[in-house]
């Protein structure tokens, strides 16, 4: 079976809903639940979700602060937006 750029981005979307609004989730866990060759799919899933947090559907952060996914070099985390 293919990943497609909308399964990455469905599989974005759900871990990040599971682990709430205060919690976020490493891009290796989403390319982890497809398979054993998950380290191709990290270009992808980081993508994926630069174009989610464009749209405000997520945000990435790196050490606790907010960042530009398409320019962060190095560990990022993805998160729900928090709804204060």
């Amino acid at each position: 079976m293919a990943v497609t750029d909308h399964m990455l981005r469905q599989r974005i979307l759900l871990k990040c809903e599971a682990r709430g609004p205060n919690k976020s989730c490493c891009p290796s866990d989403i390319a982890r639940s497809f398979g054993d060759d998950w380290r191709a799919l990290m270009p992808r899933v980081r993508a994926q979700a630069c174009e989610l947090a464009a749209v405000g559907q997520i945000v990435i952060s790196q050490r606790g602060q907010t960042v530009d996914a398409a320019t962060a070099r190095g560990p990022i985390r993805l998160a729900m937006p928090r709804r204060d």
